[in-house]
């Protein structure tokens, strides 16, 4: 199937309106793949070079939560950046064209490995993944949300304050204390 996909993505852009073709792909994938858990977990990381595949995941994350995250924490250290945006976007709480995944509402823990991975992502790409995706945690856990949001402020990168600082956008609007004292330190 992969040979039927074009080239990769090489920009940070354009999934949308260069590989929008593809997206019909990742959704058979979606569908019809939930029962083929390697070919698909294959077929997706491909499709999300080309398009875009957050989606198409949560099938798979609800199905089989364990392999799937073993798989995305590896993807998070991919040289793709298109994959390491989808190892934070496809676990996203409150991916907004998704259903919600419950099971990071409950518990988003399983998250924060993978964004420890991709806190310092050199990628404005992956960055705003990251900062959306603790922006989700905040709104449900916030406990969680603002403690990994703390110890990153120490000693952070550049790539890692505008994290954090737009991770906390929705706080610093409502005129969260703690929101803005973190964003005053970095």
């Amino acid at each position: 199937m992969v040979s039927i996909l074009g080239p990769e993505n090489e920009k940070e852009t354009g999934m949308f309106t260069q590989g929008y073709w593809v997206m019909p792909i990742a959704k058979y994938v979606e569908k019809y793949g939930i029962n083929h858990f390697k070919e698909s977990i294959d077929a997706i990381k491909e499709i999300t070079k080309r398009s875009t595949s957050e989606y198409a995941i949560s099938p798979f994350i609800e199905k089989y939560p364990e392999r799937t995250i073993k798989v995305m924490e590896k993807w998070s250290k991919d040289r793709n950046v298109h994959v390491r945006r989808l190892s934070s976007e496809g676990m996203r709480p409150r991916l907004p064209w998704a259903p919600k995944l419950q099971i990071f509402i409950e518990n988003p823990n399983p998250i924060i490995p993978i964004l420890e991975n991709l806190k310092d992502d050199p990628s404005k790409f992956v960055q705003k993944s990251v900062a959306n995706n603790l922006n989700d945690i905040l709104k449900d856990n916030y406990n969680i949300g603002i403690d990994t949001l703390t110890k990153w402020s120490r000693r952070a990168t550049t790539e890692r304050k505008w994290i954090i600082k737009h991770a906390l956008r929705n706080q610093i609007k409502k005129k969260n204390p703690e929101a803005l004292y973190i964003a005053s330190q970095i």
